[in-house]
C-alpha cells in the first residue's frame, strides 16, 4: 500500500538553487536579498518602477526566497481551506510562478496560465511549471485583462496591492463575475493593513460573493538553504504570516 505523495518543495527548491547559484555567490544573492527587502518594506515605490527585478542579484534574490515563501504561503492557504482549484487557473502577476504553482499542486489536473508585465518572471514562471511537471505556460501581459475569462479560476498572489486604483476597480469587477459563474478565486496579501487601505472593500465584495476572509501564521518546515538566506540577510522567515480572500468553485470542473 502506498502512501501519500512526497513533497515536491524539496527538490524544486535544490533546483532553484542550481539555476540561480551557479554565476552568483552567496553573499552576492545576500546583499541583493537585503536591496530587496528594503525596496518592499520602506521604498514601495520602487517596485512600480522595475527596481526589484532591476539586476541580476536581485532577481536571483527574488527566485531564491520570495518566490518560495510565496509557494508555501499559498499552500498552507489552499490546504486550510481546501479550497479546490479549477482544470484552469490564471496565476495574474504570476512572478515566478509560485502561487498557481502551489494551488495547481493540490488538485490534478489543472493547467496555470500565468500573466506578468515583467519579461524575465514569464520566464521563470515557464520554468517553475516545467520543473513541478504542471501543463500550461506564462505571457506577459496585463493582470486584469487576463481575468478576463469567467470559467478560468483566479489567483492574484501580492499582485492586487501593486495595481492602481483603478485597475484594482477593474480587476474586483472581474473577480466578482468569475465567482458569479461558479470559478474560484483566491487573493492572498501581506497582512499588514497600512499598505491596502483597499483591503475592506474587496473583503466586504468577497463575503457578499459566498466567500471568506481569513488571517494565517505557520512555521513552515524549511530547505536549510533556504534559512540561511534569510537569516544571513537578516530576515526572519521562521513564521510565514499573510491574509487572503477566497471563494470556493460553485461547479464542477469541465
Amino acid at each position: 500500500m502506498s502512501g501519500p505523495p512526497a513533497d515536491p518543495f524539496p527538490a524544486h527548491y535544490a533546483a532553484l538553487e542550481a539555476r540561480h547559484l551557479g554565476e552568483l555567490r552567496f553573499a552576492e544573492v545576500r546583499r541583493a536579498l537585503q536591496a530587496l527587502s528594503s525596496l518592499y518594506v520602506e521604498r514601495r515605490e520602487g517596485i512600480a518602477l522595475g527596481r526589484a527585478l532591476e539586476s541580476r542579484g536581485k532577481r536571483a534574490a527574488f527566485a531564491l526566497y520570495y518566490g518560495p515563501l510565496h509557494f508555501l504561503l499559498v499552500r498552507e492557504v489552499v490546504r486550510g481551506l481546501g479550497l479546490r482549484p479549477a482544470a484552469r487557473l490564471v496565476d495574474l502577476g504570476c512572478g515566478t510562478g509560485s502561487a498557481g504553482a502551489a494551488w495547481a499542486l493540490e488538485g490534478r489536473p489543472a493547467s496555470v496560465q500565468g500573466v506578468d508585465l515583467n519579461g524575465w518572471a514569464v520566464g521563470e514562471a515557464r520554468w517553475t511549471l516545467r520543473q513541478l511537471g504542471l501543463p500550461g505556460t506564462a505571457t506577459r501581459g496585463d493582470a486584469v485583462a487576463a481575468a478576463s475569462d469567467p470559467a478560468a479560476g483566479l489567483v492574484a498572489a501580492f499582485t492586487v496591492n501593486e495595481l492602481d486604483e483603478a485597475a484594482r476597480g477593474r480587476l474586483l469587477e472581474r473577480v466578482r463575475a468569475a465567482a458569479a459563474a461558479g470559478s474560484p478565486v483566491l487573493v492572498v496579501e501581506p497582512i499588514s493593513r497600512r499598505v491596502s487601505p483597499w483591503w475592506p472593500e474587496w473583503s466586504d465584495a468577497f463575503v457578499r460573493a459566498g466567500g471568506r476572509e481569513d488571517e494565517w501564521r505557520f512555521r513552515p518546515s524549511l530547505p536549510p538553504p533556504l534559512a540561511l538566506l534569510g537569516k544571513a540577510a537578516g530576515l526572519d522567515c521562521r513564521e510565514l504570516v499573510g491574509r487572503s480572500l477566497a471563494i470556493p468553485a460553485t461547479r464542477r470542473a469541465g
